[in-house]
């Protein structure tokens, strides 16, 4: 008995001695880390939105090129998986915006690389694709060499249902004069541009109808569109409920349709809608677009109730009619009443 507390004594050493070796062994190893950190340097990440900034500000200070450009779109033309591939698309995208001089030494050898990445099979390739396209048609001289690629692009969005694919193939079409050699596609992706413009995702369908109001300027695809077939709730669109964006663009699209059909070069020949069509719907017997409009002139946006103004007026007064307070009421789309 006279031994047990020797022994726990002991023992309590023995833990004292443990406890503060393993204390010594995290210290040393803090120690070891905190010191390695202090050595080691960052790694060099050029493809980063940061270090890209940072490159940019360079090349203005020192008035040198940073090269960053000109090797990204170098590791393009290596063999890389699609993720690789996406991601230096997008940081070719970003140099283009925010290296302007070296984005403007680029040559159309380079569009055709980045067009060519329209035919990779993963559809996050093509879309990075197109906002890399997108971002050079900011440059005029590469307009031209990337007009090649609209009727490729035409057919991306018409045959592969992806909004975001859409919304970077229709903004790269609204920022670029469309050839008349891709009329004829025009025509053929109509029901697919309808579509996108009737889909539920908002930024697609902005930019949906913002190309639709432009093709209606053209006096070869005026009737396409306006006997393009469209669903029975088409002038849901015009409801107050709908964003504002959304609102104005539709708004200016009906504008530009009322004062195409309403042009002499229109109006010469008398022509036959579908029963579903964007004319029926918009400007039929049966169409509810006026109540529509009505309704939308005290909506909480200025801009749309400047716009819905300015349809109300159009659908009055025909482009032919000379002055606006001469117009004759029988050429209205609103009876005396509304």
């Amino acid at each position: 008995m006279c031994c047990i507390p020797q022994r726990l004594g002991q023992m309590d050493i023995c833990k004292g001695v443990v406890s503060l070796a393993t204390a010594a062994g995290a210290i040393c190893l803090l120690y070891k880390a905190i010191r390695a950190g202090i050595k080691c340097q960052p790694p060099r990440c050029s493809a980063s939105p940061i270090c890209i900034a940072r490159l940019a500000v360079e090349r203005e200070q020192h008035g040198r090129d940073s090269g960053e450009l000109r090797r990204l779109l170098n590791s393009l033309e290596c063999k890389q998986d699609e993720y690789a591939k996406s991601m230096v698309l997008h940081s070719i995208t970003r140099c283009v915006y925010l290296l302007e001089s070296e984005a403007s030494a680029c040559t159309n050898d380079d569009i055709t690389l980045v067009g060519s990445m329209l035919d990779d099979k993963d559809n996050s390739v093509k879309i990075q694709a197109l906002n890399t396209l997108k971002a050079f048609s900011g440059i005029r001289k590469f307009r031209l060499k990337i007009q090649e690629h609209s009727i490729k692009v035409l057919e991306l969005i018409s045959t592969i249902w992806d909004s975001q694919l859409h919304i970077a193939g229709l903004r790269l079409l609204n920022n670029l004069p469309l050839p008349d050699f891709a009329h004829p596609q025009l025509r053929r992706v109509m029901p697919a541009l309808m579509e996108i413009l009737q889909s539920d995702y908002t930024l697609a369908q902005v930019q949906a109808a913002r190309l639709l109001s432009n093709l209606a300027q053209k006096n070869d695809l005026l009737y396409d569109i306006l006997n393009c077939q469209v669903h029975s709730n088409f002038l849901n669109l015009f409801q107050s409920t709908q964003p504002g964006s959304l609102l104005l663009e539709v708004l200016v699209f009906a504008e530009r349709l009322s004062e195409g059909r309403s042009s002499p070069h229109y109006r010469a020949v008398k022509w036959h809608y579908n029963e579903q069509s964007v004319h029926e719907a918009v400007f039929g017997d049966d169409s509810r677009l006026a109540d529509r409009l009505l309704a939308l002139v005290i909506h909480p946006e200025e801009d749309v109730q400047i716009q819905a103004c300015k349809v109300i007026v159009s659908l009055q007064c025909p482009q032919d009619v000379g002055v606006w307070p001469s117009c004759p009421p029988s050429h209205s789309c609103f009876s005396n009443a509304e």
